[in-house]
């Protein structure tokens, strides 16, 4: 890369050097997610992966892609940068956990104004801790300089990840029958949904005045509040499958819910959701009384402290939710199937 340099391109708004900058400073961060199936070079054009399938007859891959939204604007006010890339982890292997499937390997691309180095690396770095806590590799990305179509101080993250499981595993939702009881995972706050709404509730624009409004009853920011990273639930819900039947399994969302909820329904059932059996955080109910936002639009947008629900039979929810709280996460039995359609809260 020595000898790689562009003035006229540089004159035009892009930095080629910066790109290997970028790349020099986020190596150790991409090295400590390397799992054993990791092949080839940090910086080759493809990332390489060889999977274990050991144990596993007929292997099907999984794969999500996601980005945070419009969450990474809150980043950008606040400048700070090193969380967002786990959401963009979050965002995508919550989702393949849904059908049982184990990340394997994840890719991010970062679009940018400019490529301030430091900047980009922070970005990455959250990419990583967030493969480190989903269990899988960050074996590729990409950094591209937008100038003209963005600000210098804007970017926009995505990512994509990949997930293996054996056919028979499949969490099949033919099983579910009413009387199964519905397990709610804890969330950590917002997650990376609803943030349209949220800015809108806040008045969040060009400034960051507000995010640093002090927030006693959190004692924390509101900016604070509102960055807390996405739950990743790969871990907890992996170890939840291999000792408890699994039916279904849902990621709380945009649309919160009443969308979420019944794609892990069967045609001709619903859910009853009881909302006295888990606490709703502050900041959902501070959202809700600074926005003036009735309760059901609340649940049809935000996952109000629920992050991921879990479908099983009566008879083994207590050993889910005992299984879950120690794998270290909160859970609480918060409803169950019924026979109708959509969602009813209680």
């Amino acid at each position: 890369m020595k000898n790689s340099h562009s003035e006229s391109y540089k004159s035009a708004g892009v930095d080629v050097t910066a790109g290997y900058e970028s790349v020099k400073l986020m190596k150790s961060a991409v090295e400590r997610t390397y799992t054993k199936g990791v092949l080839g070079d940090f910086g080759s054009f493809g990332g390489m992966f060889m999977p274990d399938l050991g144990g596993i007859k007929e292997p099907v891959f999984v794969s999500g892609t996601d980005g945070v939204g419009t969450k990474i604007k809150l980043a950008m006010l606040l400048d700070r940068h090193d969380t967002i890339g786990i959401d963009a982890v979050a965002m995508c292997a919550n989702d393949i956990i849904c059908c049982g499937a184990k990340p394997l390997y994840f890719l991010d691309y970062i679009a940018c104004g400019k490529n301030i180095p430091g900047k980009t690396a922070s970005i990455v770095s959250g990419v990583a801790e967030g493969c480190v806590r989903a269990g899988c590799a960050l074996i590729g990305g990409e950094t591209a300089e937008h100038p003209g179509i963005m600000k210098a101080d804007e970017y926009d993250l995505a990512g994509f990840c990949t997930g293996v499981i054996d056919k028979s595993k499949i969490i099949d939702i033919s099983g579910v029958k009413e009387g199964d009881v519905i397990i709610g995972l804890a969330s950590s706050g917002v997650h990376s949904n609803g943030f349209s709404l949220v800015r809108k509730v806040f008045g969040i624009k060009n400034s960051r005045e507000v995010l640093d409004e002090f927030i006693p009853d959190e004692d924390k920011t509101l900016g604070e509040i509102l960055l807390t990273p996405t739950e990743i639930y790969v871990k907890p819900v992996l170890k939840l499958i291999s000792s408890v039947k699994v039916k279904g399994i849902s990621h709380i969302t945009g649309g919160g819910f009443f969308e979420n909820i019944p794609r892990c329904l069967p045609y001709g059932l619903g859910a009853k959701i009881n909302k006295s059996m888990f606490e709703i955080p502050f900041i959902f109910r501070y959202i809700q009384e600074k926005g003036g936002i009735p309760e059901r639009d609340m649940f049809n947008t935000f996952n109000m402290g629920i992050g991921m629900t879990c479908i099983v039979s009566a008879k083994k929810a207590d050993t889910a939710v005992k299984t879950l709280e120690k794998a270290g996460i909160s859970a609480f039995c918060i409803g169950e199937v019924v026979s109708g359609e959509g969602v009813v809260l209680i």
